[in-house]
């Protein structure tokens, strides 16, 4: 899930990411400010879900995927899109 808040006097925008998946031990999101390198860790709450909140800049739009368990790539079921990408799969897109 991703929440979005805009600030009248702020030039960027808080992004809530939530993420709830069974067996997921850690969960990362890559992607976010094309940095495919260094990821955002989400961190686990007691019911089991992750959330974390980044700051985007407004009037941007980004690519990201959920790292699951070091192993597992997943999109963004509630995204604003999704692209194509190298591998032949997408990329979840969020426009702010």
């Amino acid at each position: 899930m991703i929440q979005k808040t805009y600030f009248k006097t702020k030039d960027y925008c808080k992004v809530k990411f939530s993420f709830a998946g069974e067996n997921a031990e850690t969960v990362e999101i890559l992607g976010l400010n094309s940095d495919w390198e260094n990821s955002v860790v989400m961190s686990k709450k007691k019911d089991g879900s992750f959330t974390c909140d980044v700051s985007l800049p407004k009037n941007s739009q980004h690519e990201f995927k959920y790292l699951v368990n070091a192993n597992e790539w997943l999109n963004e079921p509630e995204a604003d899109g999704l692209n194509a990408n190298v591998y032949g799969g997408s990329n979840s897109v969020i426009t702010l």
